[in-house]
C-alpha cells in the first residue's frame, strides 16, 4: 500500500510523463492542500520558450489562485526533481510547508545538492524536505530521457554527415 507521499508523488511522475511526451526533460508537481490535490505542473520551457515556464512555478501559480492567496501555507509541493535556484525561491516566497522531492539534481539542485535554499536560516521563512520518495521511477524517467535526447542528437549529426 501506498503512503500518502507515494501517493501525491505518483500525480507528480503523471506530470512529468506530460512534459516527457512534449519532448520536454520529464519534470512534474503537484500541490496538496488538506489531503487534496489543489494544482499540477509540469515543464514546458522549450514548448513555451520561456525560461519560467519550470513544473514548481506553474503549480504555485496555479496554487495561489485556487487559494486566492500567494501564502501557500499549508501546502505541500511534491516534485520530481529536485527544485533550482529559481523554484527554491518561489517555494520560500511561497510559503509552501514542505516539499517532497523524488530524485535530486547535482547539477542545479538547491534544496541540497548545490545549496539548500529552502532551509536558510537567514530568510524569514524554512521548508521542511523530505527526499528520494519514488526515488527510483523518477531517477529512471530522467536518464531514459537523455538516453533517448543523446541517441537523437547522434542520429542527427549522422544525417548531416552524409
Amino acid at each position: 500500500m501506498l503512503t500518502k507521499d507515494e501517493k501525491f508523488m505518483k500525480e507528480a511522475v503523471k506530470q512529468a510523463k506530460k512534459a516527457y511526451a512534449l519532448g520536454e526533460v520529464p519534470i512534474g508537481c503537484v500541490i496538496a492542500y488538506e489531503g487534496k490535490i489543489i494544482a499540477r505542473g509540469y515543464n514546458r520551457r522549450t514548448v513555451d520558450k520561456n525560461t519560467l515556464a519550470h513544473a514548481e512555478l506553474s503549480a504555485i501559480k496555479k496554487a495561489s489562485k485556487k487559494m486566492g492567496d500567494w501564502r501557500l501555507e499549508g501546502c505541500t509541493m511534491y516534485v520530481t526533481l529536485e527544485p533550482c535556484q529559481m523554484c527554491s525561491g518561489a517555494i520560500v516566497q511561497s510559503r509552501i510547508d514542505r516539499v517532497v522531492i523524488g530524485c535530486m539534481n547535482p547539477k542545479a539542485g538547491c534544496a541540497g545538492s548545490i545549496l539548500n535554499l529552502l532551509q536558510m536560516a537567514q530568510f524569514n521563512h524554512q521548508v521542511e524536505i523530505e527526499k528520494g520518495i519514488l526515488e527510483e521511477e523518477c531517477s529512471q524517467m530522467l536518464k531514459l530521457f537523455f538516453k533517448e535526447l543523446r541517441q537523437k542528437k547522434k542520429r542527427e549529426k549522422e544525417q548531416e554527415n552524409k
